[in-house]
C-alpha cells in the first residue's frame, strides 16, 4: 500500500520517490503501437512490403527509416513532428494535411481481388525557388483570382546576375492580371502533349522586384505589403508592373507612393522612372504634381523675392536665419544652385536702392531728433531708431556680399562713393549712430583691397575722398561694436586699397592718417605697413631712378 500510494495516478513514481518517470504520457500499461504501424484494415488484403534500408526518408523524421518501405501506404497525416507520436482515430476528424516537398512514391500493383489502397490526396505545393533565392510563399487566392485554383503553371525567372527563381502558380490569376503573361501562356496543345504549362523569362534586371510583382497578384492587401517594403522598393516594383502590364499593381504602387513622403534619393529615382515610362494621367496626376509644378517660375526670380523678404524683416533673429538660408541656396558649391544664368542684376539693385532710401530716411529722423530733443535714440513705432538703422546696415552689407559673389558689385561701390547725402548726414549725426555708415564703408574697403571688385580709378579716388575721413573718426566705435566685422582684415585691406590710388592722392591721405594716428593711437586703424610701401615708392625708388 505504501508503494502504491507513492505512485501517481498514471502509475509513475513521484519525483520524491527517486524512480525515473516513464517515457509515455498516456495511461496505457505499455507503449502503444505507433499509428504508423497499425495493421491495415481487413479490406486491404495485402501484406506489407519488406523493409528497405535504402529507401528515402521524409522530412528527416526519426521514424522515416522504418516507414520508408511502406511507400504510398502511409497516410501523410500520420507523419508528425519529430519525437512525438499521437494516435489518430481513422474514423474521427483529422487535422489538415501537411505539405510534402517530394511527390509520394507510386503504389505497387494491387493483387487481383484485393482493394487498392489509395494514398491521401497530395496538398497543393507551395511555389519553390532555386537555392540561390529565398523561398517564395504564394497564395492560391487573391484579388482577381476568382476563388481557389490549382497550381497548374510553372514560372521560371532568370536574372542577369545568374540567379533563378522557380514558382508554381495558378495560371488563371497570372494571366488574368497581366497581359504580358497572357501572351506568353502556352496553348492547350502544349498542355495536352504532356509538357504542362511553363513560362520562362530570361534576362530579368531586378529579379527580386519581378518576383514581388508576381506575388502582388495573389496578395489580398497589396497596400499593406508596400507600406512594409518602403518607397524605394515600391518604385522598383512599379517599374516591373509597368513592363508586364499589371494594371492593378501599377495603381497600388502609385497610390502608395503618392501618399507617403520621399527622400531626395527616392525623388530622383521617381523622376528618372517617369522620364522613361508613361503612366495613365488619372492615376499619376498627383505624383507628377509633386515632381513638376504646373507653372514654371525661374528660381532666380524666386530668390530675389526671398531676398526682398529678408531685407524687409523686422525680427533680427529670423532675419539672420533667413540670410543664412539664402546664402546656402546661392552658394556655388550648393546642391541647390544648378542654374548658371545668375540672379537678375536689376532686381537686386532695386532692393539696394530701397534699402539706401530707408537708411537716408532713418538718418533724417536721427538728425531731427538730435536738433529738437538733444537725444539720438528715439522710439517710433515698435522698435528703437538705432535698431532700425542697424538692420538696414546689415541688409546693405549682406546685399554687397551677394553682389560680390555674383560679380555684380562694381555699381554698388560707385553708388556708395557718390552718395553725398549720406556723407553730409554723417557729419551731423551722433557717433553712436553714424558709425553704422562706416560699417558699410568698411565692407566696401575690404572687397576693394582683396581685389574682388575691379572699379575705375576715378571711382576709387571718389570713394576714399568721401569715406576715408569718416573711417578714421569711427574706427574706435567699430572696434568696440564690431558686430562680426574683422578689424585686422579692415586695416590690411584699407591700406592695400589706398595704395591703388595715384601717388599724389596717397600722400594726402597718408598725411591725414599720420596726424590722426599720432593723436588717437589705437583708436585709429594701423596703416604703418602701407605707409612704408608708399614711402619707398615715392622717395627711395624715385631718387634711385633720378640718379640713374
Amino acid at each position: 500500500m505504501a508503494a502504491d500510494a507513492a505512485r501517481g495516478p498514471r502509475g509513475e513514481r513521484r519525483r520524491g520517490g527517486g524512480a525515473r518517470p516513464r517515457a509515455w504520457c498516456c495511461s496505457f500499461a505499455g507503449a502503444p503501437d505507433s499509428p504508423d504501424l497499425r495493421p491495415l484494415p481487413p479490406s486491404a488484403g495485402r501484406k506489407l512490403p519488406p523493409k528497405s534500408p535504402s529507401a528515402p526518408s521524409f522530412h528527416g523524421s526519426p521514424t522515416s527509416s522504418r516507414l520508408a518501405g511502406l511507400g504510398g501506404l502511409i497516410d501523410p497525416r500520420r507523419i508528425l513532428s519529430p519525437g512525438r507520436v499521437s494516435p489518430i482515430d481513422p474514423d474521427g476528424a483529422a487535422p489538415p494535411p501537411l505539405p510534402l516537398p517530394l511527390p509520394l512514391p507510386a503504389l505497387p500493383p494491387a493483387d487481383e481481388g484485393a482493394a487498392a489502397v489509395v494514398p491521401a490526396e497530395r496538398p497543393p505545393a507551395v511555389p519553390s525557388v532555386s537555392a540561390a533565392a529565398p523561398l517564395v510563399a504564394m497564395r492560391e487566392e487573391g484579388p482577381g483570382a476568382g476563388g481557389g485554383g490549382a497550381l497548374d503553371l510553372r514560372l521560371l525567372l532568370r536574372g542577369r546576375d545568374g540567379r533563378c527563381v522557380h514558382m508554381e502558380l495558378d495560371s488563371r490569376v497570372l494571366c488574368g492580371c497581366s497581359a504580358f503573361f497572357t501572351a506568353m501562356a502556352p496553348g492547350e496543345d502544349a498542355v495536352a502533349g504532356g509538357g504542362g504549362k511553363r513560362i520562362e523569362v530570361d534576362g530579368v534586371d531586378n529579379l527580386d522586384a519581378f518576383r514581388v510583382a508576381v506575388e502582388l497578384m495573389y496578395e489580398p492587401d497589396p497596400m499593406r505589403w508596400l507600406a512594409a517594403a518602403g518607397v524605394s522598393r515600391a518604385i522598383d516594383v512599379l517599374e516591373v508592373c509597368s513592363s508586364i502590364v499589371f494594371n492593378r499593381g501599377i495603381k497600388s504602387c502609385l497610390a502608395y507612393i503618392e501618399a507617403v513622403p520621399w527622400s531626395e534619393n527616392e525623388e530622383e529615382k521617381l523622376k528618372n522612372l517617369f522620364s522613361r515610362l508613361t503612366f495613365d494621367d488619372e492615376i499619376s496626376h498627383d505624383i507628377i504634381a509633386r515632381l513638376r509644378p504646373h507653372s514654371w517660375k525661374s528660381s532666380d526670380d524666386l530668390t530675389v523675392q526671398l531676398i526682398q523678404s529678408v531685407t524687409s524683416s523686422t525680427n533680427n533673429g529670423a532675419r539672420k536665419d533667413m540670410q543664412s538660408l539664402v546664402n546656402g541656396l546661392l552658394s556655388k558649391s550648393s546642391v541647390y544652385q544648378k542654374d548658371s544664368s545668375g540672379l537678375n542684376k536689376e532686381s537686386l539693385y532695386q532692393i539696394c536702392y530701397s534699402c539706401l532710401e530707408s537708411l537716408v530716411n532713418l538718418f533724417e529722423e536721427v538728425i531731427e531728433s538730435t536738433y529738437h530733443t538733444g537725444q539720438a535714440v528715439v522710439l517710433r513705432g515698435s522698435r528703437p531708431l538705432i535698431e532700425r538703422v542697424s538692420s538696414q546696415t546689415e541688409n546693405l552689407n549682406w546685399l554687397l556680399d551677394i553682389l560680390v559673389n555674383n560679380d555684380m558689385a562694381e555699381e554698388f561701390v560707385e553708388l556708395w562713393a557718390k552718395h553725398d547725402r549720406l556723407i553730409r548726414m554723417h557729419e551731423q549725426a551722433s557717433p553712436m549712430i553714424r558709425y553704422e555708415l562706416s560699417r558699410i564703408s568698411a565692407c566696401v574697403f575690404i572687397v576693394l583691397g582683396k581685389g574682388k571688385v575691379q572699379c575705375r580709378g576715378d571711382i576709387r579716388s571718389l570713394l576714399f575722398q568721401g569715406w576715408f575721413s569718416t573711417m578714421l573718426l569711427d574706427f574706435g566705435w567699430l572696434q568696440r561694436c564690431s558686430k562680426g566685422l574683422d578689424i585686422r582684415s579692415l586695416e590690411e585691406n584699407l591700406g592695400r586699397g589706398l595704395l591703388t590710388l595715384p601717388l599724389r592722392q596717397q600722400q594726402s591721405l597718408f598725411e591725414e592718417w599720420f596726424q590722426f594716428y599720432a593723436t588717437k593711437g589705437a583708436e585709429c586703424p594701423n596703416l604703418i605697413r602701407a605707409f612704408q610701401v608708399w614711402w619707398r615708392r615715392s622717395f627711395i625708388r624715385s631718387s634711385v631712378e633720378s640718379r640713374s
